[in-house]
């Protein structure tokens, strides 16, 4: 983006920085487009194993998401998933390809269940995919170049906003806005829930959203784990269910 061009004392032409408000429309702007229910990487398609919980029993009504949600973002994908997108970006910004190749490599081998593994891949490669179309930039084909095989979707949302320039924490939150999201959205399907119910769902997982976060920005990967054990059960159980509505 260019800037006022101003002559310094010595003659020479200098650039003059774009206003931060600028920059935070473009930010925004990017931000909500691409973590965007609209976005065609198809997010909807998947539960994340709340389809089988939800036939299981352990999921029956608001109260009983809203548990399961909290603990996915505390000590579940949220969590481990925020964690690859800091580091990802990090490496981005800073121009580290061995780190960032070690951080793809090891998003990819984290996932718990097959199931899991096609959403987090089918999901990056679909952002690659329409990201490098239209918002193109050097670190998206970077990414590309680099990694010869599938990757996440942590890996490739995070790359696109450290290479728009986006700053990490408002990416980052957004980032696992859109995940919360698009979870609440399948427990609304199948539950199902009201409109305003999910809402109302959705405002009360605010505080967990910005706490897990916060958390994902002081993590190292050796903070890497999960304790949501019933989760990746669901996912792995999933897979033989009788009747689907999602694929994962």
């Amino acid at each position: 983006m260019a800037g006022d061009k101003r002559m310094s004392r010595g003659g020479a032409v200098r650039v003059a920085a774009p206003a931060a408000e600028t920059l935070l429309h473009d930010a925004l702007y990017r931000l909500m487009t691409w973590l965007s229910p609209a976005y065609p990487v198809g997010a909807f398609s998947y539960s994340s194993g709340i389809e089988w919980a939800v036939e299981a029993g352990d999921i029956r009504d608001a109260e009983t998401l809203r548990q399961w949600l909290e603990a996915s973002l505390n000590v579940g994908t949220g969590m481990s998933d925020g964690i690859f997108f800091c580091h990802t970006h990090r490496a981005v910004a800073r121009g580290d390809d061995a780190v960032l190749t070690d951080i793809a490599e090891l998003a990819t081998a984290f996932v718990p269940t097959r199931e899991r593994y096609q959403e987090t891949t089918t999901l990056g490669r679909a952002f690659l995919e329409v990201t490098c179309a239209a918002w193109p930039c050097p670190a998206l084909d970077n990414l590309r170049q680099l990694s010869d095989g599938p990757v996440a979707y942590p890996i490739a949302v995070g790359t696109a906003c450290a290479g728009h320039g986006i700053p990490l924490p408002s990416a980052l939150h957004a980032f696992l806005a859109a995940v919360t999201s698009n979870w609440l959205s399948a427990g609304v399907r199948l539950i199902p829930l009201g409109h305003t119910d999910s809402q109302r769902l959705l405002k009360a997982l605010e505080p967990t959203v910005a706490a897990t976060a916060q958390r994902a920005l002081s993590a190292s990967l050796d903070d890497l784990g999960s304790a949501t054990f019933r989760a990746d059960i669901a996912s792995a159980k999933h897979e033989t269910q009788y009747t689907r509505l999602f694929r994962s």
